[in-house]
């Protein structure tokens, strides 16, 4: 019987020991953003979330939308263009970091910080289309 004891004591050690040492979501994805700024450029310190990255894509496709409808077909073009460039340099193997993210998760990652990488977000991470505009016009 005491030996039955220590086998599941242990066995309960075990198990929380593993998923004490587990990443958050969150904690994966910064990592991941932190290994991507390397790869796509812009700022050190911008590490999104899935969440406030889906939302910096979002914003992104939507400005695109914008454009196209009111006629501006071919500068929308060229900003995706840019931003599928930017998301290409450095590689297309996904950084260590990333591995345990799921597919969609890290492209969404990837671009959000090709979108910073470009300058085209504000202090706050957000994109901004005004910056946008003013790259694609140099």
């Amino acid at each position: 019987m005491r030996c039955n004891t220590i086998l599941l004591a242990t066995a309960c050690l075990l198990a929380v020991g593993s998923v004490g040492c587990s990443k958050s979501d969150g904690e994966e994805a910064a990592d991941c953003a932190a290994a991507l700024t390397e790869r796509t450029g812009g700022d050190s310190a911008d590490k999104p979330t899935v969440s406030e990255a889906e939302q910096r894509v979002d914003a992104l496709d939507k400005t695109l939308a914008d454009m196209v409808r009111m006629g501006y077909e071919g500068v929308a073009k060229d900003a995706y263009d840019t931003v599928e460039k930017k998301t290409q340099e450095g590689g297309k193997g996904r950084p260590e970091a990333c591995e345990a993210l799921s597919g969609d998760d890290y492209t969404v990652l990837l671009m959000a910080k090709a979108i910073d990488g470009l300058g085209w977000t504000d202090r706050d991470g957000q994109f901004d289309k005004l910056k946008m505009v003013e790259d694609l016009g140099d």
